[in-house]
């Protein structure tokens, strides 16, 4: 692989052990991270990089926080800006760099925030709290927004809900930053449908359920008041005998999309998918250890030959050669330590 790489790891840093941020170089051609220095963020659970590779975003106790990144892959603090709710979960961006869409767990709410010229996070433009009830205590029985996407087509804002098992649909409107709910798709009850992504030719969407362990694969065609959605394949994350305390956490294409990966926490595992671009049918490959505890998310490597396992209980990120022929995992260097990462991002300089 041509060009320089780097990779940002975001950790709880409420223990003290950790700052925030932790910033390494890439080794692609070994699959390996050099670490080179942290910095200081409140408890960073997610990481976002505009689509331009220019800025990152960290979710933080004070909201959402704006990094430049330079030229050496370092980064340097722009601003801050107060959700005005509960901390976020995750983070996604328009397409234009124009927007971020900040889902927040604890309080239901998504928020939508207009993004300056310069990368820096703007003010407020929209933002709505989920209603209803789940069906679990304790765990989906109000809502919890995990993850909110733009569809390919830019006219919609889908929004998954883990509390209440459903996916809200918005329309969105580029000018002026505002939701409005259209539609909705319902997963079974008591699955827990926390992230979901697109296929690049937008005819795919892929829904991972952290309680149910399963992923749902819909199809998706654009429409003007409304989007055509129909669900094509329900495919199990783990294997056969899964631990019954797994929860199904990260899911990521490889850079082809040939490919999907889900983590698995409890079990340990990364579950790997050959991927049929045609049907967006899934087939099960692996589902294999990852050395370490509660693989929180998981990192694909720009030459889609290596794996980075970040693994939140255990402290630790754990690298592997991908051999696609054989299905397998194999590990392929030391396993480094890092306080509690939550996330991990991959930018090319």
């Amino acid at each position: 692989m041509t060009g320089k790489y780097m990779a940002y790891v975001g950790s709880y840093s409420y223990t003290g052990k950790a700052k925030g941020i932790t910033v390494y170089d890439v080794d692609v051609e070994k699959g390996q991270f050099i670490y080179r220095c942290e910095v200081e963020v409140d408890n960073s659970s997610y990481l976002k990089a505009s689509n331009s590779g220019k800025v990152l975003y960290s979710i933080a106790d004070e909201g959402v926080v704006a990094f430049q990144i330079l030229q050496n892959g370092s980064l340097n603090r722009l601003n801050s800006v107060n959700i005005k709710g509960m901390r976020g979960c995750h983070i996604s961006i328009s397409p234009d760099d124009r927007y971020l869409f900040i889902s927040g767990y604890h309080d239901g709410k998504i928020t939508v925030v207009k993004l300056n010229e310069d990368g820096s996070v703007g003010a407020i433009t929209d933002g709505v709290f989920h209603k209803g009830l789940g069906s679990v205590a304790e765990r989906n029985f109000r809502p919890h927004v995990s993850c909110s996407h733009l569809t390919p087509d830019g006219k919609f804002l889908m929004v998954a809900d883990v509390g209440i098992d459903q996916i809200k649909i918005y329309r969105f409107d580029p000018h002026d930053g505002k939701i409005s709910h259209v539609d909705t798709v319902r997963s079974e009850l008591e699955s827990g449908p926390k992230s979901f992504q697109f296929s690049k030719d937008g005819k795919f969407f892929y829904v991972v359920h952290e309680l149910k362990n399963v992923i749902d694969v819909y199809s998706y065609q654009a429409e003007e008041r409304v989007p055509v959605i129909e669900k094509v394949q329900t495919i199990a994350t783990t294997g056969d005998d899964p631990d019954p305390l797994a929860a199904a956490c990260a899911m990521r294409f490889e850079p082809n999309e040939d490919y999907l990966f889900c983590s698995n926490a409890g079990d340990n595992t990364v579950s790997m998918y050959e991927r049929d671009t045609e049907t967006g049918f899934l087939e099960l490959k692996f589902c294999l250890p990852i050395s370490g505890n509660y693989p929180k998310d998981i990192a694909l490597f720009p030459d889609s030959a290596h794996l980075a396992s970040l693994n939140h209980v255990s402290g630790s990120i754990s690298f592997f050669h991908v051999d696609y022929e054989k299905s397998l995992l194999v590990m392929s260097g030391r396993t480094i330590r890092v306080n509690e990462p939550n996330c991990c991002e991959i930018v090319k300089l």
